[in-house]
């Protein structure tokens, strides 16, 4: 196809990803792979675009459509069931459901595979998923298993009568030890994996208290007033005072060692919900897995 005039000087891993809806990381290893070729010569990310040369790009076969696997998830322990919600506790390295590229468990095949019938609500590999937790963060999460219920849990969440409350050790001493952080956070403009807080990204508001303060950490107990993606990550990552393990959002690494963390200190801690049969509140708590649990024996015997 010939470049569009709009694409004038633009650079190639920005004018693609504006042509054919790709991410500028997706666009940049399509130029790596030698798949992006202009007037038939391959072109690196940062070239420009001359309007009018001809441009081809060799795209990957789709991906197939997602299914769900039933498979056992081992440490996935049931918190709760009724004819409406199950409660797992998630176990870290599982995901709430299928996606391109992951490969590993997930909560809606370890359901699947104990034999719970989810709700058929959301996307095909989405059912029943009304929240979701990190694949690196553990707790408390709940799963729609009647239409009613996702219909009636999806509205709570988006209207913020859902109180999720997190535990998380960060680096260093937040000051002042209780508050609110509120900034919007978006996508981070050179990694599509992180998010970052920036003027125009979506509203985001994280209350903390402080639990426990030890010499190099704080335990916080983290009320989310929204629940974007990383939220509480990034909220902490912002003002320098990182979740420890959390190498992703700049932790230190060497503490992170010191306290055996391969992932970031982020707990779901309890979830707690109107009932959506008959309005009656429920709670769900969750205690911390072992390494989360040995993390802290290091600080407070140090």
């Amino acid at each position: 196809m010939p470049v569009p005039p709009g694409l004038e000087a633009m650079r190639v891993d920005a004018g693609l990803a504006r042509l054919l809806g790709l991410s500028r990381t997706a666009v940049s290893q399509l130029t790596e792979e030698g798949s992006v070729l202009v007037d038939g010569v391959a072109v690196g990310k940062s070239d420009r675009l001359s309007a009018g040369t001809w441009l081809e790009v060799e795209l990957p076969e789709p991906p197939r459509p997602l299914t769900i696997e039933a498979e056992p998830v081992e440490g996935m322990e049931i918190l709760y069931a009724d004819d409406d919600v199950v409660a797992v506790d998630k176990p870290v390295g599982v995901a709430a459901h299928a996606s391109v590229g992951w490969t590993g468990p997930t909560v809606i095949g370890g359901l699947a595979a104990a034999g719970f019938r989810i709700s058929t609500s959301g996307a095909h590999e989405r059912q029943g998923i009304v929240h979701r937790l990190d694949v690196g963060t553990s707790g408390v999460m709940v799963v729609a298993t009647s239409e009613r219920a996702y219909t009636i849990l999806k509205r709570a969440f988006k209207q913020r009568t859902i109180d999720k409350r997190y535990h998380a050790l960060v680096q260093g001493h937040p000051d002042p030890s209780s508050g609110t952080i509120d900034a919007p956070i978006g996508r981070h403009r050179s990694n599509d994996w992180k998010f970052t807080v920036t003027a125009d990204g979506k509203p985001s508001v994280t209350h903390y208290d402080t639990i426990e303060a030890f010499q190099s950490a704080s335990l916080l107990d983290i009320h989310l007033e929204t629940g974007r993606t990383h939220q509480i990550r990034v909220h902490f990552a912002a003002l320098r005072h990182p979740c420890c393990g959390d190498l992703t959002y700049g932790a230190d690494p060497r503490l992170a060692e010191r306290l055996g963390l391969e992932r970031q200190w982020l707990h779901a801690r309890s979830l707690g919900f109107a009932h959506p049969a008959d309005g009656r509140w429920v709670e769900i708590a969750s205690k911390y897995p072992k390494d989360l649990e040995d993390a802290l024996e290091v600080l407070r015997s140090s």
